[in-house]
């Protein structure tokens, strides 16, 4: 006899509830928070239709309202007071105000991305064509939008955001990475940068390049250290070629060369260039 479906769909709810987070109520919505997302790099690049049929500022009107409740969520959700509070609203609210009041600064920054992918890359024939068509430009874009929220102390959101452009472009940024302007990243598939990655102004990056942990310290517990640096530091006009590959908290100095397919964990003297 075929199993009550009323009674599957109880036992899925309950062992959510019990098993995961018990506040499923403030958990932020993937979808809602991407469609957010979407818009905000629509009008940073000032795509026509992006205000084709509403003016800019009530879209951003609405984004706030929209992003204001999603923020709410994931402060609540890791609220130590575990209830729907006025201070996590108002926390929402200022970093709401903060984020878009920073997006005319956010968007120099990726204008100066896209001219460094149309300057370093012989096949782009206008600066339109890395804006529409690479992969690297649409990894950085929300990667450096979710990074001001992240560095504002709100998880879970920039998480969904930057996993979002993973899936778009295979090219994998945490939010917490810290990257100077006019940086490229040519082809980009199978780009790895890791959370505590320092990357300075005008650097390259090819295809398969990570730039991870070499290993991670473990507690008293057997479970891994959060919270400390972990990944390297790249400096100013470094060019890194394909599946290179470097770890830990090593310094590459300003102007090296990484060849392709290079292990490096060590630091690297400024202007060294490794075939």
């Amino acid at each position: 006899m075929e199993k009550d479906l009323s009674a599957v769909a109880r036992e899925l709810q309950n062992t959510f509830d019990s098993q995961f987070y018990q506040k499923a109520p403030f958990i932020p919505s993937a979808k809602e928070t991407i469609e957010i997302f979407c818009t905000l790099r629509d009008l940073l690049y000032a795509y026509p239709y992006a205000c084709q049929s509403t003016p800019c500022e009530e879209v951003l009107t609405q984004l706030a309202k929209r992003l204001e409740v999603q923020l709410k969520n994931c402060l609540c959700f890791f609220c130590t007071e575990k209830k729907d509070c006025a201070v996590c609203e108002q926390q929402s609210k200022q970093l709401t105000h903060d984020f878009l009041a920073a997006l005319p600064s956010i968007q120099k920054l990726l204008l100066s991305d896209v001219t460094a992918a149309y300057e370093g890359d012989p096949a782009a024939i206008h600066p339109l064509e890395p804006l529409l068509c690479y992969p690297g430009i649409t990894a950085i874009t929300f990667q450096r939008l979710a990074h001001f929220l992240y560095k504002r102390g709100v998880r879970l959101l920039p998480r969904i955001v930057t996993e979002y452009a993973h899936t778009l472009t295979g090219i994998d940024i945490h939010p917490g990475a810290e990257i100077g302007p006019s940086f490229f990243i040519d082809h980009g598939t199978g780009v790895v940068i890791g959370e505590t990655c320092v990357i300075g102004a005008n650097v390259k990056l090819y295809q398969g390049v990570t730039l991870g942990a070499k290993s991670f310290p473990l507690d008293e517990n057997g479970n891994p250290v959060k919270g400390i640096k972990r990944h390297p530091n790249i400096g100013d006009n470094v060019t890194i070629y394909a599946e290179a590959t470097i770890l830990g908290p090593v310094t590459v100095g300003d102007g090296c060369t990484i060849g392709a397919n290079k292990w490096i964990t060590q630091d690297v003297p400024p202007h060294t260039k490794i075939n």
